[in-house]
């Protein structure tokens, strides 16, 4: 059992959480501007690891998605909430807040 393991583990289990947050944010959302977010915060994602979760989330029906035509290449997929995706948002955030508290004051015990 080493630390980088289960720190992995941890962030792994706080990705929908972040993504879903990032698209909340901006109302919708096109992949490589959510991988740059997770970088900025020091959550390095590989697009591996991206596009098979919103795959998942849009099938759970948490995401749907729009294409748009770009200048510079093939169209784009812009992903926003649905109104489930947004309630399970809010849901995630409740327990992530509660979670939080519960840690930070058994780290200070």
């Amino acid at each position: 059992m080493t630390v980088d393991n289960t720190e992995s583990q941890m962030r792994k289990g706080l990705l929908e959480l972040c993504i879903l947050g990032i698209i909340s944010s901006r109302k919708e959302a096109y992949p490589s501007d959510i991988l740059e977010q997770l970088k900025e915060a020091k959550l390095v994602v590989l697009e591996g690891t991206l596009y098979p979760l919103l795959t998942r989330l849009k099938n759970a029906g948490m995401l749907t998605y729009r294409w748009e035509e770009s200048p510079s290449g093939p169209p784009r997929k812009y992903y926003a909430l649905t109104q489930s995706g947004a309630d399970f948002y809010k849901q995630l955030r409740s327990s992530w807040e509660e979670l939080s508290n519960a840690v930070n004051h058994l780290a200070t015990i």
